[in-house]
């Protein structure tokens, strides 16, 4: 029997020459908000399919395509949601935005206890008593913002709540102490122009904890709202609205939960550019390198592909690439601002090509924000991209919804998205073989071994 080069010989006894370790790692770029919707002014196309980006179509010609629907048509996502199913942690019950954006502010989250993202904002009473909002913390408020937080603590310690500042415009996360569900609605109406100042209601049936947790919170945010109300710090505001509301979202709970390593088997590694990612590379225990956004796009990326391949040469055989400015165009409702987004990134993406010689490299984005229209994030498809050495080329040459439609991969959803990558990178689990108490994502690189004395 001829053994294959860079194999070794069967073993005794064994038919099969034992198998070639040609394991390679992975590198996720996403285009936040990538996903749009057609355009007349852009010729009915989308700003992806319009935009000219040489680098994405060499890498769709060179490698397979696809859309990517995180939660299937028509279930439009948030970003934290979409990047938890992309990670693989689809079947782990989410612990709330509020403690990825605590710990990635470096404010310690305690475990078993609710917790929510709390803020100042400014409003106006309806005739019908409802309080609408009007406007947030502006980046010349932070002294008037800390000041009313210092207003309102020894409020909201009243009702057993603390608040600890999570820096900057008016943010804090409140810790609902003695409550361990944090199962509960946003009062923080989100869309300020269809819903006002929200009541705080349990999401879970009664009998629960997530009811006295809505009713310890509704009391805390009236109080807070009377406290602010006519504060002298905001009759000191003539010229500006006062910040006379606490809202809140994202609630939840830290819980006990796999590490990123635990689910899927490998080590997992982020180059983040913004709190809520560093907090979630924080929450899974990841190891992240932290880049602030650079002006330019195209400059930005192209460093963040370097600090990927360092993180890769560190040990990480997963790691994440991020960029909000794809996201932040399309909430412009500038359809042109996002297509020259996109044509600023592309050369910033060109070290992707050569990567792909030595790793499985994926292009996607999280979710759509359409460039027109009085939506923030839809379930429309976003293009999905993957080269590497054991992708097999479809038919596939350019970048863009359109093009992507009729690439090989289909229609694929968030949870799908790691165990697809870590097949092609030659990492895909043996379902028949069991080598960890939990079922990970990809064949892991560091069972627990037996010893002689052990």
């Amino acid at each position: 029997m001829t053994t294959p080069p860079g194999a070794a010989p069967p073993g005794w006894g064994e038919t099969q020459p034992r198998l070639v370790d040609d394991r390679v790692p992975v590198v996720l770029v996403v285009l936040d908000g990538l996903g749009d919707r057609p355009v007349p002014e852009l010729g009915g196309r989308t700003p992806a399919e319009a935009a000219r980006t040489p680098v994405l179509d060499a890498l769709a010609a060179r490698g397979c395509s696809g859309w990517h629907l995180p939660f299937g048509w028509g279930r439009a996502p948030a970003s934290e949601l979409a990047h938890w199913a992309m990670f693989g942690f689809a079947d782990v019950p989410f612990p709330g935005r509020a403690v990825l954006e605590a710990l990635g502010a470096g404010v310690e989250v305690p475990v078993g206890t609710a917790v929510t993202h709390a803020a100042l904002r400014s409003s106006t009473v309806g005739d019908d008593g409802r309080v609408w909002i009007t406007g947030r913390v502006a980046p010349d408020d932070a002294a008037d913002a800390s000041a009313l937080l210092e207003v309102i603590a020894p409020v909201v310690a009243r009702r057993g709540a603390e608040l600890r500042s999570l820096g900057g415009r008016g943010e804090a996360l409140l810790v609902l102490h003695g409550h361990a569900d944090g199962a509960v609605t946003d009062s923080d109406p989100f869309f300020e122009d269809r819903h006002p100042w929200l009541r705080v209601l349990p999401c879970e049936p009664e009998g629960t904890g997530a009811g006295p947790t809505a009713e310890t919170l509704n009391a805390l945010l009236l109080d807070a709202r009377a406290a602010l109300h006519d504060h002298p710090v905001n009759r000191a505001r003539w010229a500006r609205p006062p910040l006379d509301v606490l809202t809140t979202k994202w609630s939840g709970a830290r819980a006990e939960l796999p590490g990123f390593v635990g689910q899927t088997g490998v080590a997992g590694a982020a180059v983040t550019s913004t709190r809520l990612y560093r907090g979630l590379a924080r929450l899974l225990g990841m190891g992240f390198r932290h880049l602030a956004p650079a002006a330019d796009v195209g400059e930005d990326l192209a460093a963040r592909l370097v600090a990927a391949e360092e993180l890769v040469a560190d040990g990480a055989r997963f790691v994440h690439v991020h960029t909000k400015a794809t996201d932040d165009a399309g909430h412009t409702k500038e359809p042109r601002a996002k297509l020259e987004v996109l044509e600023a990134a592309d050369p910033g993406l060109a070290g992707l090509l050569d990567l792909a010689d030595r790793a499985v490299v994926a292009v996607t984005g999280d979710h759509a924000t359409p460039s027109t229209g009085g939506v923030l994030h839809t379930g429309d498809p976003t293009p999905l991209v993957v080269a590497g050495p054991t992708v097999r080329p479809d038919p596939v040459t350019a970048f863009g919804e359109a093009p992507a439609a009729s690439g090989w991969y289909g229609a694929v959803r968030a949870a799908e998205l790691a165990p697809l990558l870590f097949g092609h990178a030659n990492r895909p689990v043996f379902l028949g073989h069991r080598a960890t108490p939990r079922r990970t994502l990809a064949l892991p690189d560091d069972p627990v071994p037996m010893t002689e004395d052990s």
